[in-house]
């Protein structure tokens, strides 16, 4: 099973530190796919990787683009995985479980899910999951932001 990391937001939201993890991943040489809820929330997302630095790209495409399976970076509302992803990035609450026990749209390596933890609900949808996962065997990584901002490993859970 792959690992599933929930990251915590505290200090950054989530554009401020959701290009930093898709350029990490992309400098392992992962493919990455980002879930959203709705498409409103995607089209936003897609705006904003396109113009988030002026001096970086993230190559990215949707749907509409055409052509998935090529995209490095793909993003979606949907539970698919047209361009195989290794990465998963879940954002807005996504459920994962349900991604994550088809292995035909699972990512090969890693699911990530981004939560605020400024936001009550997300909050509480994620402690719900990391449950869920628990109970379904995967491997669980816990991270936070620290008081400047960089990752913490808080917790780990491993299959059983």
């Amino acid at each position: 099973m792959i690992e599933v990391s929930f990251y915590h937001l505290t200090r950054r939201r989530l554009e401020e530190a959701l290009p930093v993890l898709l350029e990490k991943s992309l400098a392992r040489g992962w493919r990455v796919a980002v879930q959203a809820l709705d498409a409103k929330r995607l089209a936003k997302l897609d705006d904003f990787l396109w113009s988030f630095e002026p001096t970086k790209f993230l190559p990215h495409g949707t749907k509409a683009d055409g052509a998935p399976e090529t995209q490095p970076i793909y993003l979606t509302i949907e539970g698919d995985n047209p361009n195989a992803a290794d990465v998963r990035f879940l954002i807005d609450g996504v459920n994962a479980a349900p991604l994550l026990s088809d292995p035909a749209n699972a990512p090969k390596a890693r699911a990530v899910l981004m939560f605020d933890g400024n936001d009550a609900l997300e909050l509480q949808a994620a402690r719900e999951q990391w449950k869920e996962l628990r109970d379904a065997g995967f491997e669980l990584v816990y991270f936070q932001e620290d008081e400047r901002g960089a990752w913490a490993e808080k917790k780990r859970e491993k299959k059983s």
